[in-house]
């Protein structure tokens, strides 16, 4: 079917306040077609307004989709803050739209200051809205006060899978603001439990997927609440108060792996080496801000063209990995061929997924090295909810946080919960 039996579509080439561009971008096709759709149909586009320029040159250009460019005579040039200064003098708030700038010589001096494309960033009026607090993960680390419990040596080392978080993800669950609520819960009963169990040690996995991103599918430029800036700057504080939570109750070993929502792309496509995430930069941050700080955690990952990684804890291996690299159900085979190819996590003696977004413990293979039963762990999501995937498979699953135990005799399936 073409696009031009698409009503809604018919809708958009007929609204003569949307440039082609605007079209093309919702659509996902070319300002090329949408030029031809609206030639072939009649249809001519609204000219943009521009004001007329004075004897100094100076000028401004407003367009249908709420972008604008300026041009400004000064005697000296102007520096990135004197164009973020213009900006608010046209009632704008300078964080809160992407802008390029530069600048001519005028032949009578002076010179013509150009601030071109100043557009608002997806998802910041919802976030103006809403009244997200987003402070700098430096500010939030300037707000941590370390106060160690006073926890004796228990023989037991709690992991925490924080799984698919995809800060910035509007869904059936809720926008930002919920799975904010929803992260403080989980760090309050995660509390209790380390408390309760008396554990003297943790392991804190962030198995992937931490951001949404821009880059998975178009929809999310439309769906989304957060920048993608805004997005890592959340999840780097979310999980710096997760960690900060786990270090009063001893050491802590944290661990990281690249994931598709967290991977540099260009649409669907991969730039770079698998370390070229978003997570492992958080990571990365978290590890200088903590020791800055002195808190005793120890930081993994793996090497820059790996995807997954194994540490020991306690003489079990715990392998992880996001999971994007199998289905679902044939996770257990791509485990088996990790070790045909001796990579890291081919004799773990737990493997530990995310990215299916549902929980799933089942035993696979044996350790030749222990002799015993190796568990696969896929866990629960954090996110805000799959919605496509309902719509297509009528199935869902509850968000929840991961936690089980490692003591001196390995992995202890009676430990695990979620919280």
């Amino acid at each position: 079917m073409s696009l031009l039996d698409d009503a809604l579509y018919m809708v958009d080439l007929r609204n003569t306040d949307l440039r082609a561009p605007t079209i093309a971008t919702k659509w996902n096709i070319g300002n090329s077609t949408v030029k031809d759709h609206r030639q072939k149909l009649g249809i001519k586009a609204r000219p943009v307004t521009a004001a007329p320029k004075d004897a100094t040159g100076e000028s401004e250009e407003h367009r249908p989709d709420g972008s604008a460019d300026y041009t400004r005579y000064s005697e000296t040039p102007w520096g990135y803050e004197d164009h973020r200064a213009f900006i608010r003098s046209k009632g704008q708030d300078p964080d809160k739209v992407t802008f390029t700038w530069g600048l001519t010589t005028r032949p009578g001096g002076g010179f013509w200051n150009k601030l071109n494309n100043v557009r608002p960033i997806a998802g910041a009026a919802a976030e103006e809205a809403s009244d997200i607090d987003l402070p700098a993960l430096y500010a939030e680390v300037a707000r941590t006060q370390h106060s160690p419990k006073l926890v004796q040596e228990s023989g037991k080392t709690a992991i925490v899978v924080w799984a698919d978080m995809q800060l910035g993800k509007v869904g059936g669950r809720g926008d930002t603001a919920g799975l904010i609520e929803r992260l403080a819960e989980k760090r309050a009963a995660l509390e209790v439990y380390l408390t309760e169990n008396n554990i003297s040690s943790t392991v804190f996995i962030d198995a992937g997927d931490p951001i949404e991103g821009f880059e998975n599918v178009a929809a999310q430029m439309f769906t989304n609440d957060l920048s993608l800036p805004q997005q890592v700057d959340m999840a780097a504080v979310e999980m710096w108060k997760t960690l900060a939570l786990m270090a009063t109750f001893g050491d802590v070993e944290a661990i990281a792996v690249p994931s598709n929502h967290g991977a540099w792309r260009a649409g669907k496509q991969s730039l770079g080496k698998p370390s070229d995430d978003w997570g492992i930069s958080i990571q990365k941050r978290l590890k200088f801000q903590s020791e800055l700080m002195g808190l005793p955690v120890t930081f993994h990952k793996p090497g820059d063209w790996d995807e997954s990684v194994a540490v020991d804890i306690r003489g079990t291996k715990v392998g992880v990995h996001h999971g994007h690299q199998s289905p679902c159900d044939q996770m257990p085979k791509w485990w088996a061929g990790q070790q045909h190819g001796a990579q890291a996590t081919a004799d773990a003696d737990v493997l530990v997924t995310g990215h299916y977004h549902h929980l799933r413990v089942q035993p696979t293979g044996r350790s030749q090295r222990t002799g015993k039963s190796k568990w696969w762990l896929q866990a629960p999501t954090l996110d805000n909810g799959s919605d496509w995937y309902r719509n297509v498979a009528g199935d869902d699953s509850d968000p929840g946080l991961l936690v089980f135990q490692i003591n001196d005799e390995g992995f202890d399936l009676q430990s695990l919960a979620v919280l």
